[in-house]
């Protein structure tokens, strides 16, 4: 028995590094997982994971940007598991420069990928968790406790040189979260958030400007200086950048049924790091 036992997820961007671990630790634990991507075959990988050990899981593929995406994403939850529980906003990547030379495409397309897109699954679910909410009671049943964990950085906390756009929309997602959790507290849903901090995926491990990640066509540049990265880790108390499936422990942690009572929360996951 896992402790998400028949619970439907729906988790964007998992495909790949953070968001791979937290769609094969839910699953781990009995839920459903409907995996994005932008690519398939990344997609299909996580799900032959998932199905090697024995969970349940589909794919919505496309950008969590694209007009039709947020409606398509929480469909395929409902037409392939029959509900939805946990949604799990976690797509996104950096596109780094310092303000002067930001450019509004730079702006508009993180703050797209961090902020309009959550909001816009939000919007989607919404009629499905009223209505499942509404079928609870009219059977008189109990109305299960459902998820939202929206993914943060300690940049949307405290700001970070560089990510003006990336900074911004992080910031956004706790005021989305907070709001959320008032509006749909009435479903009893829980909306929480999760900041990052250093965690060691292929964003930060490559050096500065020597990777590159395709983003529809177009190529962004990302990495950390080396130098800047064992710097950060003099600052943070346990020495260390975090794992991925560490950072996806901490996303599960408020899905399980120990945080039914934990709302409108920022968690921070950073090895102790203070801003």
């Amino acid at each position: 028995m896992g402790t998400l036992d028949g619970k439907v997820a729906i988790v964007s961007g998992s495909g790949r590094g953070i968001g791979r671990e937290i769609a094969l630790k839910l699953a781990s634990e009995g839920a459903s997982v409907v995996v994005n991507d932008l690519d398939a075959e990344p997609a299909k990988e996580t799900i032959a994971a998932i199905e090697a050990a024995g969970g349940k899981a589909t794919s919505c593929i496309g950008s969590v940007t694209d007009d039709d995406f947020a409606e398509r994403f929480v469909a395929t939850a409902v037409d392939n598991f029959g509900g939805l529980d946990i949604i799990i906003n976690n797509a996104g990547y950096t596109w780094d420069t310092v303000i002067q030379k930001m450019t509004d495409e730079q702006w508009d397309a993180i703050l797209d990928v961090h902020l309009k897109a959550p909001f816009r699954i939000l919007r989607a679910a919404q009629p499905v968790i009223a209505a499942q909410v509404k079928a609870a009671k009219e059977a008189g049943e109990p109305v299960p406790c459902r998820k939202v964990v929206n993914i943060s950085s300690v940049a949307g906390l405290g700001g970070n040189a560089g990510q003006a756009n990336y900074a911004a929309a992080k910031a956004g997602i706790t005021g989305l979260t907070k709001t959320m959790a008032k509006e749909w507290g009435r479903y009893n849903v829980t909306v929480n958030t999760v900041a990052f901090g250093l965690i060691k995926t292929r964003l930060t491990d490559a050096p500065a400007g020597d990777g590159t990640i395709d983003v529809q066509g177009k190529e962004i540049k990302v990495g950390v200086n080396p130098q800047l990265i064992a710097a950060m880790e003099t600052m943070i108390p346990l020495g260390r950048g975090g794992t991925p499936q560490e950072a996806a422990g901490s996303v599960y942690l408020l899905c399980t049924p120990e945080s039914d009572y934990v709302s409108a929360q920022t968690l921070v996951c950073g090895g102790g790091f203070m801003i």
